[in-house]
């Protein structure tokens, strides 16, 4: 008999009810879509990959992965437990983004000049590195707090035309608010990054682990420093108009190590599924 099913048969044979069993399954939760971040739990001491990637698993069995824009949909989810391992498909689907067009964009930020192009690969090299950063914590498992309050002037995956030249998509949230409003962190962390950066501006990179961060982009003024701790909710910088912008908004991001996800995804009003249940044995 297999150990799972052996673990079942003593459970019942204990009383335990079956909410207590969930030792013994996979919970996915998130949107299975492009650019969704999702949370998992698995039996506390199971090994798991995403697709051939390891991916860490806490000392609760809560681990995290996410896809990108345009990532293929097919993917694996394979877990080892008690010496014995399970292929779990996942299928995602499919999305369509919209075309955006931004014009009266200041032309030094569509073309920018030879002489500030040592300073962009700066930005982003050192961009790239925080975002490499892994800690043990798990602070990315509830539901985040929307970090402005406003319109919602951009969103993710929105391929973006600025004065009429295509660039790259957008990859985050665009909330539009006065210059000084408040910027709420999303979820408890620490503070990795906050520099004036030539695209995105005053620029502010939280870490809530496992390689989960939160970006806040065009950034009037920080209310939080490198190293500083933070809780839901606190109010870490204003709204601003630094940077490629056309008028005072949050541009907030969410990556999970170098993918770019889409934070409306996981706002408690994004209709977000029930958390998909997996058994193991």
């Amino acid at each position: 008999m297999k150990v799972w099913a052996k673990a079942l048969l003593l459970c019942a044979l204990n009383g335990v009810l079956p909410a207590q069993l969930s030792a013994v399954e996979v919970i996915l939760d998130g949107h299975l879509t492009q650019g969704s971040l999702i949370r998992g739990t698995v039996p506390p001491g199971a090994k798991v990959w995403f697709n051939d990637k390891p991916l860490a698993v806490s000392a609760q069995g809560h681990m995290v992965f996410g896809i990108g824009r345009d990532a293929t949909l097919n993917h694996q989810l394979t877990v080892e437990y008690n010496g014995e391992q399970r292929q779990i498909p996942l299928s995602f689907s499919a999305r369509q983004y919209d075309i955006q067009r931004i014009t009266g964009v200041e032309q030094k930020y569509v073309e920018p000049p030879q002489e500030v192009s040592a300073r962009i690969a700066r930005d982003n090299k050192g961009v790239r590195e925080v975002r490499q950063t892994f800690t043990d914590k798990t602070l990315f498992l509830s539901a985040p707090l929307q970090p402005s309050e406003g319109r919602i002037s951009g969103v993710y995956g929105s391929q973006r035309i600025f004065n009429g030249q295509p660039r790259n998509p957008h990859f985050g949230l665009d909330i539009a608010a006065p210059v000084g409003a408040a910027v709420l962190a999303p979820w408890d962390g620490k503070v990795l990054l906050a520099e004036d950066l030539y695209f995105s501006g005053l620029t502010l990179i939280i870490d809530h682990g496992m390689g989960v961060t939160s970006t806040f982009m065009h950034l009037h003024r920080f209310h939080a420093a490198v190293g500083d701790t933070v809780k839901a909710g606190t109010k870490i910088a204003e709204v601003g108009a630094t940077g490629r912008v056309t008028g005072p908004h949050l541009d907030w991001r969410i990556n999970w190590f170098q993918e770019r996800l889409d934070p409306q995804l996981l706002l408690p009003a994004s209709d977000r599924p029930e958390p998909r249940r997996i058994p193991l044995n």
